[in-house]
Order: C-alpha cells, then structure tokens, then sequence
C-alpha cells in the first residue's frame, strides 16, 4: 500500500496536536562524556552550552570513569568490537560467563543470564517461565519494560494498588487456584524515587506460595548498605526469585541487563526467552566495562555513600525552599509542577540558567501529575548542586510555586 498524501497528513497532523499542546519531546545534542556538567547543543544549531546534568542515570559517576573506560578499550582490543551472533551460536565468550558470575555474588542469586537491555530481561522472562496455568500480579505503578513483558505472556494478569499490601494480600488470596503466582514490582519507581516494601512482599509470598520479581534498574550499586539493592536495604537478600537489572544505568551507563535469580528459572530463560535467543550478545566492550565496574563496587562503598550524602543534601534543599516533592529516600527527586507546559517551560528556563533538566507528563507519567524528575549522581560535586539549587528557585519564583501546595499550582496553571 502506497504512503499516501491521506496518510501522511494524518500523522502529520498527529504531530502538530502534540505540538500544540505544548508536549512534543525535542531531543538535545550532547557534545561531550556524560558527567556532572555535559556540553549541549539546543536548539539544533545552537552554539554548545555547558550545563549541570541533573537527570542523568548515571548515579554513581562511572559513565565517564578512567578505569572503566580503560576496561572497555581493553575487551575491545582483546575481544573485537562485536560477537555477530546470538549466545547458543557462537556468540559467548568466557568474559560473558565471568560478567555473569560476578552478577551472581554481587546480588546474592543463584545464578544470572545476560540479556541486551533490561527491557529484553522483562520482555523475555515472563513467557520464558510461566504459562496459562499461572498468574502474573503487578504493582500498578511498574516501569513499561515490565508492562510490556506481561503482555506478552498468556498467563493471568491482574494488579495491586500501588504499594497496598493488603491489597496484594486480597490478590494472592483470590488466585489460590492458579499453579504458579507471580508478584512483579520494581525495587525503586523511577518516576516517584519510592522504594517498594520487599521484606513485607517477602513475607506475603511466603506465606501464600508465590514468587516475587523485582526490577531493581533503579537500585543496583546504590541502594542498600553495600549498593547491592533494595532486597539488600529491606533485609530480603537470598529470599528474591527474580531479579530484573541493567547496566545503562549506576552499573557503567552503557547497556545491557539481566535475569538473576533461582538457577532453574534462569535456566528456562536461556532455553525459551526470545530477546536472549534472538538477540547478539553483549558486544565485549561493554562486558569488560561492567566487570570493571562490579570490581570497583566490590571493594569499596566510597561513591555509593557520596551519592546518599548529595541526594539528601538535595531533598532537604528543595523541601527548605518550598518545592513540592513525592516523598522517598533516593536518589531520584521529583519536582512536582502537575502542568505538562509549566514542566516544558521550567526545564527551558532551568537550560537558561545552565541547568540540565527535562519535563515529564503524560504518558509518562499520569495525567495531572507533570513534574521535572531530578536525579543526583556521585559525580555532582556541592557547588554543582547549589548552582542547580540557585538556579530551581529563581525558575520557581519567576513561576510564583515556591512555598504552593499542589492545589494552588493546578489551580494558576491546570491539571
């Protein structure tokens, strides 16, 4: 069928209504490492402007690290720039299994399986290990990777409200009959930087026969006294069935994920999820890159303790200064606004001010819930945050929302 002109003025004018309202996503320009300040071009064509990143995943500082750097250089000059083929093939190489090990005892697990991204871990270990004979019971605020993977298996699905374990208690209790029960949550919610109550989920699955997955992409290397994650800051490490993670995020900043968990399940996923089966493995660069960062996670607490010190620091700052906040005690500190334009013309303004933000709205996040997501990083030194600190209230009393409830912004500027 032909592209016609029907067609594309259709989507065309799909664009200009998202455009009109003020929530078209415009991407920028890096010209530089990622790092605490990152040289950026925006608009296209504009000079380069150096800014504060102040909503980068890059937690723990090691996107840029000289010696991961210099670990990645190495597997690309040992190991070649790819594998050119999917793991059952040809495509593992020893490096590949010792990533997989070091995984294993930095989590506390059984046993690990690499996959492409976490979003091919949650896509794949779903179907992989559950059939129509089970349940999958999420929490209603789950990231999309996990909403995706549920979609695509047959068993049951069905939810619990955000964080409500007598909810889930209900739900588990209404699906006594089903083989296998299944109970998904992220370990942080990386749009609310809230951290899921694993020792009472725990506790639930225990007690009603059921496993528990966890994705925990916002956690590894940072969460918990030792950065192992959220099971580990909840008391819970060995008792997790399935933990989803990445490495795109405070494990390097590159790519990849995995499947870590029981050895059986993680067994099925190497036998049946399709991501690991039909996607090239890691590229060895990237592994070598990982390794080194699991190493230094290993032998020190140095940059995951930095990091708790900034995001406090940082919480209690915009508290102080009269912002409104979602409660929690991560790194990740949303700046509720509740408008989507007000969230597009902060962050523009944030820019202005050398600040490097982004607006987030529907359907990212729900409707009326619009926010500019901060995220503090190891490598933010305390003058980076008191320039973004100076330059959010200064945005803030151009927008008069200091000292605002959420009432009073929606009802300046809606919902």
């Amino acid at each position: 069928m032909a592209y016609s002109d029907k067609i594309r003025s259709a989507y065309q004018e799909q664009l200009q209504g998202l455009k009109d309202q003020g929530i078209f996503k415009i991407e920028r320009y890096i010209h530089s490492v990622q790092d605490a300040e990152i040289e950026v071009e925006f608009p296209p064509g504009a000079p380069l402007k150096k800014v504060i990143n102040i909503c980068a995943n890059n937690y723990l500082g090691l996107s840029s690290h000289p010696e991961v750097v210099k670990a990645a250089h190495a597997g690309l000059d040992d190991r070649g720039y790819g594998m050119s083929s999917v793991r059952f093939i040809c495509g593992t190489q020893d490096i590949h299994k010792e990533l997989e090990r070091k995984i294993t005892e930095f989590l506390g697990t059984e046993d690990t399986i690499l996959f492409p991204s976490c979003m091919d871990a949650n896509a794949g270990v779903f179907e992989a290990i559950l059939s129509e004979q089970d349940v999958m019971i999420c929490d209603r605020l789950v990231h999309a990777s996990l909403i995706d993977g549920i979609r695509l298996c047959k068993a049951a699905q069905d939810s619990f409200k955000h964080s409500d374990m007598a909810h889930l208690e209900e739900k588990l209790i209404l699906h006594a009959d089903k083989r296998n029960k299944l109970v998904i949550t992220d370990g942080v919610y990386s749009m609310d930087g809230d951290t899921a109550k694993l020792d009472e989920m725990v506790a639930l699955c225990e007690e009603y026969d059921a496993m528990l997955l966890v994705d925990e992409s916002h956690a590894s290397g940072f969460i918990g006294k030792r950065g192992r994650g959220t099971h580990e800051k909840c008391g819970v490490m060995g008792k997790i069935d399935i933990i989803t993670t990445t490495f795109g995020k405070a494990l390097g900043g590159a790519s990849g994920g995995c499947v870590s968990g029981r050895k059986e399940l993680v067994e099925l996923c190497r036998q049946k999820a399709r991501p690991y089966l039909f996607s090239n493995t890691i590229a060895p660069s990237v592994v070598a890159g990982v390794i080194r960062v699991l190493d230094i996670l290993s032998s020190t607490t140095e940059r995951r303790d930095k990091l708790e010190k900034n995001a406090n620091w940082w919480r209690k700052s915009l508290t102080e200064a009269g912002f409104v906040l979602q409660p929690g005690d991560t790194p990740i500190v949303p700046v509720m606004l509740f408008n989507a334009k007000l969230s597009q013309d902060f962050a523009k303004d944030l820019f202005s001010e050398g600040v490097y933000a982004i607006g987030f709205f529907h359907p990212v996040v729900p409707q009326g819930k619009a926010r500019i997501r901060t995220q503090i990083s190891a490598a933010h030194e305390m003058h980076h945050l008191e320039k973004a600190l100076d330059a959010f209230v200064k945005v803030g009393k151009k927008y008069d929302i200091l000292g605002k409830s959420k009432k009073d912004i929606t009802a300046m500027y809606g919902a």
